[in-house]
């Protein structure tokens, strides 16, 4: 495999693929994404990854970012970042999008570069044991926890919030307002990811307080862009108005479905109010400002990288670390309309 083979597979010229590659600017998003995908699908690795296994660092780690769009992982990032370099090791960083395979990224990673250990950001909760295998180092799953692949818990480390607790509180503190038709708004009761873990926090909040599961109430999108959360917050609004409150499982789904509810005339937290989870900077610049479970970003970015390191110099056991939010009550909360 050659860079021309990439380059003829993305119908591009070589030169783009290796600006690309070097990561210069003069790239256009759509290009670079299309590049990328293309590398870690034909397994591709440059030419200079000889080079590179002699020259780079001994010391390095590399940090594999799924959807590096999500504003939410720009504070993890920055954090590893820091700490790498307190630390004395060199920090390599592999942006992927949100559908492409971080394990088959992390493995040409591991390849091309001498690294220490791994740090998955915003991956998959399902790995396999051929995938654990196929890394080969220590490795950190950040904010994400392979409950549903068969990956041994004693091979791998992880560092998030627990989803399913989350989305428990969450809905609970919708419930504790007086609301009975909460809307859940989500990207699919199965995605095999946050989606399906906060749900059932959500359902089981529901049983806990006598509330029956109303299906129509379940605000599937496809996807967690904002534009599919406004298009099916507004759809939810004209079939059921008498919608009080929506839990959105993220921040960037619950400012969407806040301009559905302006739209549509739905004072926040007046007529509706809404509740998320996430924390990302823009929800606190928000009128009225959002309700959340505020995740420990920086947080979870200093236990990735003292639990990677840890393994490394074999000062500790592969370990898994649940971290909690804090509430940050904001202003789109309130009582139940009678």
């Amino acid at each position: 495999m050659t860079i021309k083979d990439v380059a003829a597979y993305c119908g591009v010229a070589v030169s783009t693929v290796s600006r690309v590659l070097n990561n210069h600017p003069d790239v256009s998003p759509e290009t670079r994404t299309r590049v990328l995908e293309a590398v870690d699908k034909l397994h591709y690795i440059p030419n200079n990854s000889a080079r590179d296994l002699v020259l780079a660092p001994a010391d390095t780690i590399g940090l594999v970012v799924r959807g590096a769009e999500n504003p939410f992982y720009t504070p993890i990032i920055r954090t590893i970042e820091k700490r790498c370099e307190e630390a004395g090791y060199t920090m390599v960083l592999h942006q992927i999008p949100v559908g492409a395979d971080e394990i088959s990224a992390g493995a040409t990673l591991v390849r091309s570069k001498r690294l220490k250990g791994l740090i998955f950001l915003g991956g998959r909760f399902d790995y396999s044991r051929a995938e654990g295998d196929a890394i080969g180092i220590p490795f950190v799953c950040c904010t994400n926890t392979n409950q549903f692949g068969d990956l041994d818990k004693s091979v791998y480390s992880s560092v998030s919030i627990d989803d399913y607790a989350e989305g428990y509180k969450a809905t609970k503190l919708l419930i504790d307002h007086g609301h009975t038709k909460i809307a859940v708004l989500l990207d699919s009761v199965r995605d095999h990811s946050i989606s399906e873990l906060r749900y059932a926090g959500y359902r089981q909040a529901l049983v806990d307080a006598g509330i029956p599961l109303d299906e129509d109430l379940v605000l599937e999108t496809v996807d967690f862009t904002m534009s599919a959360a406004y298009a099916r917050t507004l759809a939810a609004l004209g079939e059921r108005p008498d919608i009080t409150a929506i839990f959105a499982v993220a921040d960037s789904m619950a400012i969407a479905a806040m301009k559905a509810l302006h739209n549509v005339g739905f004072s926040v937290p007046g007529a509706c109010s809404i509740v998320a989870i996430d924390g990302i900077e823009i929800s606190q610049y928000t009128i009225p400002t959002l309700t959340t479970l505020v995740q420990p970003q920086e947080t979870l970015g200093e236990e990735a990288f003292k639990t990677l390191l840890d393994v490394i110099e074999g000062t500790a056991p592969n370990r898994h670390v649940r971290l909690e939010t804090s509430l940050r009550e904001g202003e789109t909360l309130g009582k139940a309309r009678s």
